[in-house]
């Protein structure tokens, strides 16, 4: 387990485990990413669980290698971040020991710090000026939650353990920010996978249904220094 000035990030063997238990037990953890000096933090709501060796809805499905593809080999705890449509950037979490093509995709996550950063990432105007339907959906989707985060390919193969600028945490004392056991976890099919075959119906998308409502709270929060 590493620690960045209070940042109490996932250790890997966290990821080592079976891809669709972690799916399941990142429901509830903080999703934090320092973006020009200060932290975003968002508790993680959605996700779904990739399992190459057995999942056609898999990008490194029977172990299919690609220079697309290669992070999915990566150690656990590695990001892995997609392009796809051409405009939406994808953050999923690589799981299972080195060389095992999985990972978790995050899908949807509750802002608890930083709204005012994030909302103008995605609508370009502060959290007091969006409509309720803008902040009930401001991290709804995978890719509306990497254009408010500022997470793109940059971050592919950056470690979540690690960091410096993007980590999952079970808790962040310096910014007052713990996170939450999920009730009521819904499992459903995934989404937009109807060439999977089989695999459409494997119920491995986990909700929250019903997190705590977004709460502004100081969106300037000065970074720490990382690792000193």
């Amino acid at each position: 387990m590493w620690y960045s000035k209070g940042m109490d990030s996932l250790p890997a063997e966290f990821y080592a485990g079976d891809t669709v238990r972690v799916a399941r037990a990142l429901l509830g953890k903080l999703l934090l990413r320092r973006l020009d000096g200060a932290w975003l933090a968002a508790a993680i709501c959605e996700t779904e669980a990739y399992v190459g060796r057995i999942d056609k809805a898999c990008h490194a499905y029977a172990y299919r290698r690609t220079p697309r593809t290669e992070t999915l080999f990566a150690p656990p705890g590695t990001a892995y971040v997609y392009f796809v449509y051409g405009m939406h950037h994808c953050l999923n979490a690589v799981t299972e020991p080195e060389g095992e093509p999985s990972a978790v995709l995050i899908r949807a996550a509750r802002p608890l710090l930083g709204h005012d950063a994030m909302a103008l990432r995605r609508h370009g105007r502060p959290w007091a000026d969006l409509t309720a339907a803008q902040r009930r959906n401001l991290l709804t989707g995978p890719g509306r939650l990497c254009q408010a985060l500022g997470i793109d390919r940059a971050f592919d193969r950056a470690s979540l353990i690690l960091g410096p600028d993007l980590l999952i945490a079970a808790e962040a004392p310096e910014l007052g920010l713990r996170a939450r056991r999920p009730r009521g976890i819904l499992a459903t099919p995934r989404i937009g996978i109807d060439y999977a075959e089989e695999a459409r119906a494997f119920p491995w998308r986990f909700l929250w249904p019903d997190p705590p409502p977004p709460s502004p709270r100081d969106s300037a929060a000065k970074s720490p220094s990382v690792g000193g």
